[in-house]
């Protein structure tokens, strides 16, 4: 079996909502229908029309093909299956890729909705972990706002009646995102995204969501789109307050700068501000990701180099030796992986001199 060894780039999903847009800049071109050259090929585009609107671009999806290395036209799915902790590390243990990241563009309001932990969804929605999520917003219009957490006072009973009477807005804390925002997500928070976003999201591998108000529209074939609130009310925490503006933390880098945006045990997400080469090699216990949002540049090894450019995702698996980010514009890249909280994020912030409070606001069990 060939060895993983090197950086992979992966090729984005595209997914049509109805409240997504034509325009995916400054990140994609729109993608537009084309003659298949394979069955793998037509089911990854011949979906997508010039009347649809996109509204999430996944980067590692199950179905996101490889475009380098042992692995190239391979799924990142057949990859997980086949590599196994080759690919993934040895930290994790099953054979499905860890971390779901994807962009999401917005042109009117997603639904409110919420998502379970995973014991919930063990018992109810079998074969799917539960789901906990962060955002990173890239673009927010003067309008954009989302809806998170559950105002004070707020119980069940007064979120059900909500609901059934079209006024759930009010009962649900209302904000202005901002550029460069972190926001945290965890199982039974009541959210919503509204128009003006642009934002990366990373979260459990799973799209298990339980809509709870989709204020009365229809989907993609024109039918209501099922709402579950039996489920939703199930998980929702009316305790959770808002973690959204999370603290910036960030230093100088030998190559730039480094941020470190949020951690939990499922997900962690840096930002780096690339100015000079970056400097790293694999990490045995897990792969880590870089989604590129600025900049170009050049991925480079001892074997060779790859140009990298917005929009472009790559993966460091373990046996990865030593790499180099050489950019050719300043760039500014997330890097996303299965952390050791401790290890990762609160020795590191905790000897550059960070106080106790502000790790915590970062930092989640």
């Amino acid at each position: 079996m060939p060895k993983l060894d090197g950086p992979l780039q992966l090729s984005p999903v595209f997914k049509p909502k109805i409240w997504g847009r034509h325009d995916l800049k400054p990140l994609f071109a729109r993608p537009e229908p084309r003659a298949a050259r394979s069955s793998r090929t037509l089911r990854a585009t011949s979906t997508i029309g010039k009347r649809d609107l996109i509204g999430e671009v996944w980067v590692t999806a199950d179905h996101s093909r490889f475009i380098n290395g042992p692995v190239a036209d391979l799924s990142l799915s057949e990859a997980s299956q086949i590599f196994g902790p080759e690919l993934n590390g040895s930290g994790w243990t099953a054979r499905r890729f860890p971390i779901l990241a994807k962009y999401i563009y917005t042109s009117d309001w997603l639904s409110v909705q919420v998502h379970p932990d995973d014991d919930y969804a063990r018992v109810n929605d079998p074969g799917s972990p539960g789901k906990g999520e962060m955002w990173y917003i890239l673009h927010a219009s003067d309008e954009a706002e989302i809806l998170l957490g559950l105002k004070p006072g707020v119980s069940k009973e007064k979120l059900r009646a909500g609901f059934e009477a079209g006024t759930s807005r009010d009962l649900i804390h209302q904000f202005r995102p901002r550029a460069r925002e972190a926001i945290y997500i965890p199982p039974g928070t009541v959210h919503a995204l509204g128009p003006g976003l642009i934002l990366f999201e990373a979260e459990q591998n799973s799209d298990l969501t339980y809509r709870l108000d989709d204020f009365g529209r229809v989907g993609l074939d024109g039918k209501p789109r099922p709402l579950h609130l039996k489920k939703g009310l199930d998980v929702t925490r009316v305790e959770l307050p808002a973690h959204r503006d999370l603290p910036r933390l960030e230093f100088r880098e030998p190559f730039g700068s480094r941020r470190y945006v949020v951690a939990c045990r499922h997900f962690a997400v840096e930002e780096w501000t690339v100015q000079k080469t970056a400097h790293g090699s694999g990490v045995p216990e897990r792969v880590e990701a870089f989604a590129i949002l600025e900049g170009e540049g050049r991925m480079e090894t001892g074997a060779g180099w790859f140009g990298y450019r917005p929009g472009a995702t790559w993966l460091i698996p373990p046996a990865t030796g030593r790499y180099r980010i050489a950019p050719l514009k300043k760039t500014r890249a997330l890097k996303f992986y299965i952390p050791d909280v401790e290890k990762d994020f609160i020795r590191p912030l905790t000897k550059r001199g960070v106080e106790r409070a502000p790790i915590e606001k970062i930092c989640f069990d």
